[in-house]
């Protein structure tokens, strides 16, 4: 099974080629032009790396938020469109799931970023090995009412440290970790993990109807022709 993979929640492009399990390439780069000028640019550079044609891919895997609204329309698509042209299967994970895969240990997860509006994207997991289980649902809310969620020892991940740490270390029923400053992006290679067993058991999503997940409500989301 050969998987291009894909996350562009963020302003870091995350990319991973993996053949059977195994990732052969992966790379993530911090954008310095628009990313529908570099995606696909930067696809070609991977599977060329990787000695992986285009038409020899099985399927793909792509982050689908939340994060960034403009990004998350352009990866999805972008990856929408290739999936169409080879008449190949898409599989669509959480970014959050991804960036609680940064963790390295066995351990309660909570995964904090900056949302914007004093808000934070927030979810909890319990992580072993490569397994990874949902604790809550994938939250939009204020850092307070995210950290009523969490409770004993837990490691927390995600650009929102840089905002709460000082919230998150007042908590006294939360015994806190904090997950290192270069792992605040989701990664792209942790698709391979977290998809296996989907894929294996041929639970692919839809094409046409896969969407990002936003979390905001749509009268918050950027319109098309929008001045704010």
């Amino acid at each position: 099974m050969n998987l291009l993979c894909i996350d562009t929640s963020t302003k870091n492009l995350s990319l991973a080629v993996s053949k059977n399990g195994k990732v052969l390439r992966f790379r993530n780069t911090k954008l310095n032009r628009p990313l529908d000028r570099s995606i696909m640019p930067s696809i070609k550079k991977i599977l060329d790396s990787a000695g992986m044609p285009i038409k020899k891919l099985d399927g793909f895997a792509v982050g689908l938020g939340p994060g960034s609204f403009t990004s998350l329309r352009v990866g999805l698509s972008t990856i929408k469109g290739l999936a169409f042209a080879v008449c190949k299967p898409v599989v669509g994970v959480s970014s959050l799931d991804l960036l609680a895969m940064n963790v390295r240990d066995n351990a309660q997860v909570c995964t904090l970023c900056d949302a914007r509006r004093n808000l934070v994207y927030a979810c909890l997991y319990e992580k072993k090995g490569t397994a990874l289980k949902r604790k809550s649902d994938y939250l939009l809310t204020n850092i307070h009412d995210a950290l009523k969620q969490v409770k004993g020892a837990t490691v927390f991940i995600g650009d929102g440290l840089k905002l709460y740490r000082d919230d998150i270390k007042k908590v006294k029923t939360i015994t806190p970790q904090f997950a290192d400053e270069k792992d605040v992006f989701p990664r792209a290679r942790h698709l391979v993990p977290l998809v296996a067993e989907r894929i294996k058991k041929g639970k692919w999503d839809p094409v046409d109807k896969l969407i990002p997940l936003y979390l905001y409500p749509d009268h918050c989301q950027i319109k098309k022709g929008s001045k704010k």
